[in-house]
């Protein structure tokens, strides 16, 4: 009997899920698109504000993109408690976070409204996928950016000390950043695989790599010559030079910080391996990474565009994939594609 997956790309706007059942065709398994966990967090943190309530938050560590709602919160004049478990989702330095105004707590104080916090709740797929007519799944495998521990250092800074330890020590293979068990390093990964189960987890860049490289005309072109796989998300760009199954190159920078025009010209410095970690990173993106370049890969001049925001580069030289079908499971392929790289069974 097939063995089912629920893969879950998690975003800062949106979580985009596939219900993977391996005995169909990837374009018959069900497939989702939801606002992530960390935006309906925010929905129900002004909510609260609105209605001139003090909130509690519990839970664990997970994405942060509710930040701003809780600073607002603050601003109202309304009161923030927080356990410190759940505090990670806001920072690593506790201090800072106190200073802000923030009571670390593990009590709920009178009054307060309690808010959840978790990048995956049981109890709300199993409602979600039971209204849709499906069982609870076999597995549950899932990718969220982690910028990693690294209290008093900045996340950007931290993020791209975790990319040079992987292209130096992993071969450069984006299947290596698919774990059964995440490096503790990784929070909120961590806390991600513990919610699932123990399942396996991903960074969600190498998701991205992964799913272009689930279409086999991507995979295809990589192989034969290097080639940019660019993931424009909600939140953040990524960029990967590919060649023969291995990354050569990574780039990351937030969207909306730079002019599109500028990301591609971004693009033609990177994959000469021109484009440095401070250049980037001076332009407030999280930085850039090459190791030496191969000739045979030819300059790394084809460019395969992925991502909701990826209509912002359309009129440029390149391809728009649609890796199983669809473009924004893209991410979920990529973990189906790591883990059978990797002999997780799924059958």
């Amino acid at each position: 009997m097939s063995r089912t997956t629920l893969c879950l790309d998690i975003g800062s706007g949106t979580q985009d899920v596939l219900y993977h059942d391996p005995s169909l065709d990837p374009e018959n398994c069900p497939k989702f698109v939801l606002p992530s966990p960390a935006k309906m967090v925010a929905a129900r943190i002004r909510e609260l504000t609105a209605a001139g309530r003090d909130i509690h938050l519990f839970g664990t560590n997970m994405g942060g993109g509710f930040t701003r709602a809780v600073s607002a919160h603050l601003g109202a004049g309304r009161a923030v408690s927080c356990t410190p478990a759940a505090a990670f989702s806001l920072g690593d330095d506790m201090t800072r976070l106190e200073n802000m105004g923030i009571e670390l707590t593990d009590d709920c104080p009178p009054g307060h409204a309690a808010v959840a916090l978790a990048d995956y709740d049981p109890g709300f797929w199993r409602a979600f996928l039971g209204a849709a007519g499906l069982p609870m799944p076999d597995h549950v495998a899932a990718a969220a950016q982690d910028h990693g521990f690294a209290p008093g250092v900045s996340n950007r800074r931290s993020r791209f000390t975790l990319w040079e330890t992987f292209l130096a020590g992993a071969d450069g293979r984006p299947e290596a950043l698919v774990y059964e068990t995440p490096p503790v390093m990784l929070t909120r990964l961590m806390a991600l695989r513990d919610a699932i189960g123990g399942g396996m987890t991903a960074d969600t860049a190498s998701a991205a790599v992964l799913g272009a490289l689930y279409d086999p005309d991507v995979a295809a072109a990589c192989d034969e010559a290097g080639a940019v796989i660019l993931n424009m998300g909600n939140s953040h760009i990524l960029g990967a030079l590919v060649f023969g199954g291995r990354m050569f190159g990574i780039y990351e920078q937030h969207q909306g910080i730079r002019e599109p025009a500028a990301v591609w010209e971004d693009l033609e410095v990177f994959r000469r391996g021109e484009l440095t970690l401070d250049m980037v990173f001076d332009a407030g993106g999280h930085g850039c990474m090459t190791l030496p370049l191969p000739p045979e890969a030819r300059g790394f001049r084809q460019t395969f565009i992925l991502g909701p925001r990826r209509g912002l580069l359309r009129g440029h030289e390149a391809v728009f994939p649609c890796p199983g079908g669809d473009m924004m499971l893209a991410g979920c392929f990529g973990l189906v594609r790591g883990m059978s790289r990797q002999n997780t069974s799924m059958k």
